[in-house]
């Protein structure tokens, strides 16, 4: 397909207010595609703004600004980057940007020729992408502009769009996962449940449209988990115990761990291990391979966290983890500086059978049986008692650790869902995780630091902000977020600074109460930063529907 024709299909999904009929024009797309198998699998993903597989870690690593050093060069030698970024904070929206400018016939490094015409195809887009990606060492940077500029160089300005909002992970026409999951179950004729399950086990959209159109239902119910390939991690909503005893006769309550999520992959012989957003964390955490290869006797893919412990044992805060997340380099070292021990409470797959539609208690005992001395478990109560549980919840905050986690016994694993089957349970100060999305300079000492930060929740395909902080940071804190935060500037004005969502706060509050102050409508009364959640992406973050339920509204 060329790109046009999809940018032509991007458009009017986005003109399109109505999900049902935006579902209708996603099936087209999807029927459009023709019989490669690159295109439908490409189209998946690019109708969502990804590039590669949801499963898959992998990055362009381009920030904005050299996007709009990219837009510049194609535009003509009177463009600048500089004069992007002054329209972009006009028109407020990068693809709007780039569709004002006239693009092609541009030289340089990696110009194509026949600048400006319509022949680019959505796979040489992909390919350039993935090239594009892949580029790595001295100079990357720069071959990275370069691809990019070929790219654009050739595109129409409608064309331009939506390449730039596919490359800045800002597509937002209005087509979210389900929306594909009911495109593919139209196209090709197969029923949704059967696609969602699809998705769930195998995280990646390109292959199942394929699978759907090539193979069909048969093909659907063949797909399975695989070993290596990670799955989205069930959630858990904010709940009490009067929630669960009215829900379930009885109760599943384990011991909620300040850590951070891991799911582990063993295939008998190598060890894979993944952080919440799918990333590969493995050469990070040596500690967690010693122990699958040291327990697990049987190939298997573990749900679990891993927690940072002093020298006896004990839990230390949640940030200490983070410091080995972030840990690429030197690892021994950092090691040394913070242990991690990983602790694991739901066990997804165990020697070649799948166990994601099995009960939790089913699937705890198999996780049981795995690691039969009882290293690594998490333990499981079954209760109907709501003295019991509250002892539960006092030994756990005696032990170091947040509290407790109250899960329905029979509910099956849904990856990357958050229901009223897992309710998390933490006491005192409420927590809610919330994009960056701008900043302002400080002032004095300070002046050279980033010093308070604007926060938002997810609402749709955008964000509303919600409060500001600039409590409870430490000036070493304040320079390292300075150093995150600075790539992913937009627009600067004054003092003020407008950033791409892309880094994730915890932020403990008082209350949330109503306020005209903020876009979302409402405002964190007593806000304070507790640290940056490294295993969370902004599509994890809090939404206003879920700001809204805090509220009771």
């Amino acid at each position: 397909m060329e790109f046009a024709a999809f940018a032509t299909h991007a458009a009017e999904i986005e003109a399109e207010p109505a999900d049902l009929e935006i579902v209708d024009l996603v099936t087209e797309l999807f029927e459009d595609a023709g019989e490669t198998d690159d295109d439908l699998a490409i189209l998946a993903r690019f109708v969502q703004g990804r590039v590669f597989p949801a499963w898959d870690s992998t990055t362009l690593d381009i920030g904005p600004r050299s996007c709009y050093e990219a837009i510049a060069r194609a535009a003509g030698r009177n463009v600048s980057a500089a004069d992007v970024e002054d329209d972009l904070a006009e028109v407020g929206e990068i693809g709007a940007v780039a569709a004002g400018y006239e693009f092609g016939g541009q030289q340089g490094l990696g110009a194509f020729t026949g600048g400006g015409t319509n022949d680019l195809t959505v796979r040489e887009v992909h390919e350039t992408l993935i090239d594009l990606a892949a580029a790595e060492g001295s100079g990357s940077q720069d071959r990275k502009v370069d691809l990019l500029f070929s790219l654009f160089n050739r595109c129409s300005s409608e064309e331009a769009r939506y390449l730039a909002r596919i490359v800045l992970s800002e597509m937002r026409i209005g087509v979210g996962e389900g929306t594909v999951r009911d495109g593919i179950a139209a196209a090709f004729d197969v029923p949704a449940d059967r696609v969602e399950r699809a998705l769930q086990v195998s995280n990646d959209y390109g292959r199942v449209a394929v699978v759907a159109r090539e193979e069909g239902l048969e093909g659907l119910d063949a797909l399975d988990l695989e070993l290596g390939r990670p799955v989205q991690a069930m959630l858990a909503q904010a709940g009490t115990v009067t929630d669960a005893l009215e829900s379930w006769d009885e109760t599943a309550v384990e011991w909620k761990y300040d850590g951070a999520r891991v799911q582990v992959h063993y295939d008998g012989e190598e060890t894979t291990v993944f952080s919440r957003n799918m990333e590969n964390v493995t050469d990070a955490l040596p500690e967690v391979v010693e122990f699958a290869e040291e327990f697990l006797e049987q190939p298997a893919i573990l749900d679990g966290e891993v927690v940072a412990v002093d020298e006896e044992g004990d839990p230390l805060p949640f940030q200490e983890v983070l410091r080995r997340f972030r840990r690429k380099h030197d690892v021994a070292k950092a090691r040394e500086d913070v242990t991690v021990e990983p602790v694991f409470f739901d066990c997804l797959h165990v020697a070649g059978e799948d166990l994601l539609d099995d009960p939790l208690v089913e699937r705890h005992d198999r996780l049981e049986s795995l690691l039969s001395d009882g290293e690594g478990l998490s333990k499981l109560w079954l209760t109907g008692d709501s003295e019991a549980i509250e002892e539960i919840d006092a030994d756990a905050l005696e032990s170091g650790h947040e509290g407790i986690m109250l899960k329905d016994p029979a509910s099956t694993y849904s990856p990357g869902r958050r229901g009223k089957h897992w309710l998390k349970r933490k006491p005192d100060v409420e927590t809610l995780d919330l994009v960056v999305t701008g900043a302002e300079w400080g002032e004095g000492r300070r002046a050279t630091f980033l010093g308070t930060f604007l926060l938002s929740v997810r609402d749709g395909d955008g964000y509303e902000t919600i409060g500001k902080v600039a409590t409870g940071i430490t000036d070493e804190t304040l320079a390292e977020l300075t150093d995150r935060l600075e790539p992913h500037i937009r627009t600067q004005e004054g003092q003020t600074v407008d950033l791409e969502p892309a880094v994730v706060f915890e932020v403990g509050y008082e209350e949330i109460q109503s306020s005209p102050t903020y876009s979302a409508g409402y405002a964190l009364r007593f806000p304070r930063f507790l640290g940056v959640r490294e295993d969370k992406d902004p599509e994890d973050a809090e939404t206003l529907e879920r700001v809204l339920e805090l509220q009771g509204t």
